[in-house]
């Protein structure tokens, strides 16, 4: 792709006052899993003539970069069942490390193709990927994803950290379904050398169980963890919105993201571009601007513009809540946002 240089606009701060320095980005829509609190069983994904090419990704995450973008994430659905996305986290990669270029490129995946893709991910210049990984138990794993091979997932986690990955695990804290491994999830990672991120599960898009039902405050996970562990608070900061803990005497990280027993939004320094090249400013918003149909119809002047609007209208906090037969707080599917 041909694109005519643009001199570099301003830093990009949104209506509140809030710097955005963290671009995560969706490179697909599908992905090899279903978990429940993420996908409806029958899901209907984008035509490929509707998504951006990863050409175009990078063309517009240099953008973001140019303005001031200091860290970018790449995510989905599954980012590494998309094709040549190798190909895109070398370009990006070539960022890392460079004058007025990323500090970090990370990658958010179900670790389901890890062990192939984690050389090329390191030689590409990524030093550290989340892995979502629910249970360690087979049954209960392939009752969570429908389909999943637990073994696989963490064959794809030893691949990566051996291959000199830092190995983040993400795990969706489900009431009545994964709370009871909560504390043996977290035991693992330490003796795994890995970090953890718990999450409280989010009201994003329909799926096929009411998401009160699974709804478990990290509030009363922490506290139980607190009689357990041996947990110090950690000034650790990787730009997103957990906040961390360590786990005395080993060098493991556990970070709580709780979207709705303590809302983070006020520090929020983050926005998410769709694999269809939609800007969403909230994950918990429907407000966004086409960054696609910008780059297309008017390069990168229409897109700096575009990128204007989209900050002016990002929302001061997310409307998210929990409640018996509530509508989820937007449409569209975490796999379409990206996590």
């Amino acid at each position: 792709m041909s694109i005519a240089l643009a001199p570099s606009p301003p830093t990009l701060i949104d209506a509140h006052g809030r710097t955005i320095r963290y671009l995560r980005i969706s490179v697909t829509d599908r992905c090899d899993l279903r978990c429940r609190y993420c996908m409806s069983e029958q899901m209907t994904f984008l035509p490929r003539s509707q998504v951006l090419s990863l050409e175009e990704i990078a063309v517009i995450a240099e953008r973001f970069v140019a303005r001031g973008v200091n860290k970018i994430r790449l995510s989905g659905g599954e980012p590494l069942v998309r094709r040549d996305v190798g190909e895109l986290v070398h370009r990006l990669g070539a960022m890392v490390g460079r004058p007025g270029g990323l500090d970090e490129l990370t990658m958010t995946t179900n670790g389901t193709r890890l062990a192939e893709h984690a050389p090329a991910l390191i030689a590409a210049g990524m030093r550290r990927v989340n892995v979502s990984l629910d249970s360690l138990d087979a049954d209960r794993f392939r009752f969570i994803t429908r389909h999943g091979d637990v073994a696989q997932v963490i064959g794809g986690i030893r691949a990566a950290r051996d291959a000199g990955l830092r190995v983040k695990i993400n795990m969706v804290a489900l009431k009545g379904l994964n709370e009871d491994e909560i504390g043996d999830m977290l035991r693992w990672c330490a003796d795994e050398h890995l970090d953890l991120s718990l999450i409280e599960t989010m009201p994003l898009g329909a799926v096929d169980e009411d998401r009160v039902d699974r709804f478990l405050p990290l509030t009363r996970v922490f506290e139980d963890l607190s009689t357990r562990f041996p947990l110090v608070r950690d000034t650790h900061r990787s730009g997103g919105p957990a906040r961390y803990w360590r786990v005395e005497g080993t060098n493991t990280r556990l970070g709580l993201i709780s979207p709705l027993t303590a809302n983070f939004c006020d520090g929020c320094n983050r926005v998410r571009l769709t694999t269809e090249g939609k800007l969403y400013m909230c994950l918990g918003h429907d407000d966004q601007v086409d960054l696609k149909a910008a780059l297309r119809d008017g390069g990168l002047a229409a897109v700096d513009a575009a990128i204007d609007i989209g900050l002016r209208e990002k929302p001061a906090r997310h409307d998210f809540r929990i409640e018996a037969g509530a509508a989820p707080a937007v449409a569209r599917h975490m796999s379409v946002t990206g996590g």
